[in-house]
């Protein structure tokens, strides 16, 4: 984190998210973020040992390689359901600023997902957190001046002090997305290098993907 001193509001964000993850059992296990690049390198001693925290769709690619389902889902609330209606994880971390009954009426119409606990987190305290780790420069960064979701989600758990976090599925390369054939362009690059060559010095941080450890810096992920 920067060196600057935790507000009231995130202090009080960062007790209650610590908590929440508590209660799911995710607050002192080691994770692994599976992001939405094609391909993503996913070795089975990582998979085993690291709980797996999908971002928006990737769970349908993991859903497809036979894996179980996600210990943690990771989602902006303008991701389509159309991708993957038929999502299924153990927890959902929800980035909306909407009422909790308005989410949970939200989450009732997706009938084929099927969801367990719900954490919610308005966006602006995403960002405040993401600012918390990263500087606030990042506004500076890139067309958007924030990170993506996985990137996010990734301050996040540092923010909770998780004890590692594994990037896997994140890449600078490879275009589209391991769940569409749609080749879309990836978007918030900048951002994205920008805050990993912020936090690729914090020893909790690691990627599966050489390609990622080689260009940036971070530690390559080992057994």
């Amino acid at each position: 984190m920067t060196d600057a001193p935790l507000t009231a509001r995130l202090s009080q964000l960062r007790e209650t998210h610590r908590e929440a993850m508590g209660r799911l059992g995710l607050l002192h296990r080691p994770w692994v973020l599976l992001g939405g690049a094609p391909e993503p390198t996913m070795p089975a001693d990582l998979l085993a040992s690291h709980a797996r925290i999908d971002i928006n769709n990737s769970g349908l690619a993991a859903k497809q390689r036979g894996w179980d389902p996600a210990d943690l889902t990771v989602r902006r609330p303008v991701e389509s359901w159309k991708v993957f209606p038929d999502l299924e994880t153990k927890a959902l971390l929800w980035y909306n600023a909407r009422p909790r009954w308005r989410q949970r009426w939200k989450l009732m119409r997706q009938r084929r997902a099927k969801i367990g606990a719900l954490v919610s987190l308005d966006p602006d305290d995403r960002e405040a957190i993401n600012q918390a780790l990263l500087g606030p420069e990042i506004l500076t960064v890139g067309e958007l001046g924030k990170p993506s979701t996985g990137i996010a989600a990734l301050c996040y758990g540092l923010f909770l002090g998780v004890p590692e976090i594994v990037l896997s599925g994140f890449s600078f390369s490879r275009a589209g997305h391991s769940y569409d054939t749609l080749a879309r362009p990836r978007l918030q690059i900048a951002e994205d290098r920008y805050a990993l060559a912020r936090l690729r010095e914090d020893k909790r941080v690691a990627t599966s993907e050489p390609e990622l450890a080689e260009d940036l810096g971070l530690r390559l992920w080992k057994p």
